[in-house]
């Protein structure tokens, strides 16, 4: 297959930015996917619909003039989110969800919740009122290895999650474990889960063989490779509960190539033909539409995409940065081949 036909997919999973470094990034998803799930942990973090609705603005703001890209937005959900707030998010045809970070799981996460008891009230308003629950799944005490922090949120707390709230729509992001991949199939139809490019395409090794290599570390971080084949036979499987989120971070090169380099792969440059270049190596490529067009939207209870995009079997470099000075950003792959190329 030299070509290859999809129903313009959508990025279940998104990090932006604001100000000019979302200048330079917004137009390298626009380019390829008609909508995005925005991220809300910018600083200061997005937790109303009114701040939510001044983002979107931002975001649209800085769109090519032709792009027909839609920003779906989320807030940030705090020990001090409000049941109204959860009600105007019901109401409200640009925001979608909210999304849960435990405190300190990532990148600013530092407003994250701190007990999940403290949130019940609300995810029983998010129940009631349908509103889908976003999570990012790693426990986050120090005396927990790092390579462990996935298998024993879902073990201690998702699966808590679930029985307590079964009618509430979660979706586990950027899983990265054949643990998380098993509770996922199992659950019930209102779990889904997103699938980076990164943790499809590579293991551990890429971060620490041969050297530490910032542009690969990413959080969660990637495992070993057992996991990644994992992740790969659910993205390749038709599963409508996996489904694709890039996770895409963009942070500046001096951030990442420094003492304590950021967590975040920008991955935006290149998301879909990085995809199609892990579903090619599974000799999968019939079930990438599913993955990328279809699952999501259905999951999200949207209307899928009518448009159409056309990839190509064919090599390009991709650049070693994005951006000058200040704002200059290391793509994942930076100065590698790429085998696919969106027309």
């Amino acid at each position: 297959m030299d070509k290859l036909t999809l129903i313009r997919p959508d990025d279940w999973h998104l990090h932006v930015r604001n100000g000019e470094i979302l200048q330079h990034v917004i137009n390298h998803t626009a380019r390829q996917f008609a909508r995005a799930i925005i991220m809300p942990n910018l600083k200061p973090p997005v937790t109303t619909v009114k701040q939510a609705l001044a983002y979107r603005q931002e975001i649209l703001a800085a769109l090519a003039p032709d792009s027909n890209f839609t920003p779906l937005m989320t807030l940030y959900l705090t020990d001090n989110t409000r049941i109204a707030d959860i009600e105007a998010v019901a109401q409200s045809e640009h925001v979608v969800a909210l999304k849960l970070y435990p405190a300190g799981a990532t990148t600013n996460s530092d407003a994250g919740v701190s007990a999940f008891e403290n949130i019940y009230p609300v995810l029983e308003a998010m129940q009631k009122q349908d509103v889908p629950l976003l999570v990012h799944g790693e426990v986050t005490a120090s005396e927990y290895d790092i390579f462990d922090r996935e298998r024993l949120f879902v073990e201690q707390q998702l699966s808590v999650l679930t029985e307590k709230f079964p009618d509430l729509r979660i979706v586990l992001e950027h899983v990265t474990t054949e643990e998380a991949v098993r509770f996922v199939e199992t659950a019930s139809s209102h779990v889904a889960a997103t699938i980076t490019p990164q943790h499809l395409l590579f293991n551990r090794n890429a971060i620490l063989a041969g050297g530490i290599r910032p542009h690969y570390y990413c959080l969660p971080v990637l495992k070993r490779e057992k996991h990644r084949l994992a992740l790969l036979k659910a993205a390749t499987s038709g599963n409508p509960k996996f489904f694709l989120g890039t996770d895409s971070a963009p942070h500046p090169t001096r951030l990442k190539e420094n003492n304590c380099g950021c967590a975040g792969c920008y991955s935006a440059h290149a998301a879909i033909e990085l995809y199609a270049e892990a579903f090619a190596q599974a000799n999968a490529l019939d079930k990438l539409e599913g993955f990328a067009s279809l699952h999501g939207p259905d999951f999200y209870r949207l209307p899928r995409n009518q448009e159409r995009i056309t990839l190509s079997r064919e090599s390009w470099r991709v650049p070693g940065h994005y951006g000058q000075g200040s704002l200059q950003i290391t793509p994942l792959k930076a100065g590698e081949e790429m085998l696919w190329k969106v027309l």
